[in-house]
């Protein structure tokens, strides 16, 4: 009787030290959870980016993109990405044109943001 319980428990204890060596909790939170959550908050920053607009800057982003697509997107516009023969819709010349119609896309203001962020610590060391 002694022997069954005790088989039971070592197989239990198997079982579970079987899985914890399987997926150990740092990698899970350190790889897919911190990757997940990043994403969410860089959608949420978008969304809250966009919705903060107002209808006049709405309705210019929406001529504005609509522009940009169509000059990315023509034949002589394409590029070839390496390693590739297809020709590929031109997102730098689409972000460039939105930026320079006064509207840029959140990437855009993001960056633009960090760099503005960078001048004035490099302004603010040298004092």
């Amino acid at each position: 009787m002694q022997i069954r319980i005790t088989k039971i428990h070592f197989l239990i204890v198997v079982g579970i030290g079987v899985c914890l060596s399987g997926c150990s909790l740092p990698d899970w939170y350190n790889g897919e959870y911190a990757e997940r959550e990043a994403i969410k908050k860089y959608l949420k920053a978008d969304d809250d980016y966009y919705n903060a607009e107002s209808p006049q800057m709405k309705e210019l982003r929406k001529q504005n993109q609509s522009y940009c697509v169509d000059l990315a997107s023509k034949p002589e516009n394409r590029i070839q990405l390496r390693g590739s023969d297809k020709l590929f819709f031109n997102e730098p010349m689409f972000v460039l044109c939105m930026k320079n119609r006064g509207t840029p896309t959140y990437a855009t203001y993001s960056s633009m943001q960090q760099e503005q962020l960078g001048s004035e610590f490099k302004t603010k060391s040298k004092n």
